[in-house]
């Protein structure tokens, strides 16, 4: 155990420069006197690790000191062959460079670890798009990312919602989710979030940003994603469902949706239990969840998004009825 921890000591301080004794002490799940010891004994192996006092100190290697680690794991091995995967690589035209990159890896590894890069692609594939989808294939999402590489200002037209927009804008990521591309990019001083398959044309300026050093890609996505559905879902309805539309709820709602859900534990004497359920922003999209649950769901509350459904199963009701009397 601690000759793994020791290796991973020399790794994440050759890998990150300068680390602080609790970042070590997180990372290798031990305590501060624990790092106090195992940097002593890697000194006294010779290794030139040495502290840096004061208030933004910590352990650092001596500069250009370097030590080839070959000593991967079978797990790790087949983490670096899981992050490897085509597709998106392929649609940032990196998939050559990548196959590239793994062939050198399989060559540096011991012999008893090739055979898991093998079995791992054969075995592992991502389809990144839900069901029924298609992944989306920008026109300018490679020159946005060789921008976002150079930390180069675009210059581009966009399609939002409600009109067409022209941005100068500093690329700070790219994520995939979904099969759909999106581009995190600060304008001025704050960061928004831009559909790649929706901007029309794309300029890579000749002028450079310098990138915000606390700017945190993954979290900003959190958030960005957890507001968006927070904006998409801000109201509530009372609904009564029947045992089949419990089913239903779980099966038909979205993530964020099932989340936030509450459910009553008791049922009334027809099997039925009441339901708070986020809705959308309209009554139109709060209806238009809310049907897909069919007779399995009644409406209790808003007066309003009841009166708007019976008013849509009305309507829906005279237009099978008319249909069938015509045949």
């Amino acid at each position: 155990m601690r000759a793994s921890r020791l290796l991973s000591i020399l790794t994440t301080l050759q890998a990150r420069g300068q680390v602080t004794a609790p970042e070590l002490a997180d990372a290798c799940e031990v305590s501060v006197r624990t790092i106090y010891r195992d940097i002593d004994a890697l000194a006294a192996a010779g290794i030139p690790v040495y502290a840096e006092r004061g208030a933004e100190g910590g352990f650092r290697l001596l500069d250009g000191y370097r030590v080839r680690l070959n000593g991967l794991s079978p797990t790790e091995t087949d983490a670096l062959f899981m992050a490897g995967l085509p597709g998106p690589a392929a649609a940032l035209g990196l998939d050559g460079a990548m196959s590239a990159a793994q062939t050198k890896l399989v060559a540096a590894l011991p012999e008893s670890l090739r055979a898991n890069a093998g079995r791992m692609q054969a075995r592992f594939h991502l389809d990144a798009p839900g069901w029924f989808g298609e992944s989306e294939e920008p026109t300018h999402l490679r020159t946005i990312a060789d921008a976002l590489l150079a930390d180069r200002l675009i210059d581009i037209r966009y399609q939002s919602w409600r009109a067409e927009k022209r941005r100068r804008v500093a690329p700070l990521g790219l994520v995939l989710k979904g099969g759909g591309w999106y581009l995190a990019g600060q304008v001025e001083r704050s960061v928004r979030t831009y559909r790649v398959a929706r901007v029309l044309d794309c300029t890579v300026t000749v002028e450079t940003f310098a990138r915000p050093a606390d700017f945190d890609l993954a979290a900003y996505w959190r958030a960005a994603t957890e507001r968006l559905e927070a904006e998409l879902h801000p109201k509530l309805a009372t609904v009564r469902l029947s045992p089949l539309g419990v089913r239903l709820l779980e099966a038909l709602s979205q993530p964020y949706v099932r989340a936030r859900t509450r459910l009553a534990d008791e049922a009334d004497a027809d099997g039925w239990r009441i339901a708070t359920i986020p809705t959308g922003t309209t009554l139109w999209h709060a209806v238009g969840e809310l049907l897909r649950f069919g007779p399995e769901a009644e409406v209790l509350d808003p007066p309003e998004l009841r009166a708007k459904m019976t008013e849509m199963a009305g309507a829906m009701a005279k237009r099978y009825g008319a249909s069938a009397t015509t045949t």
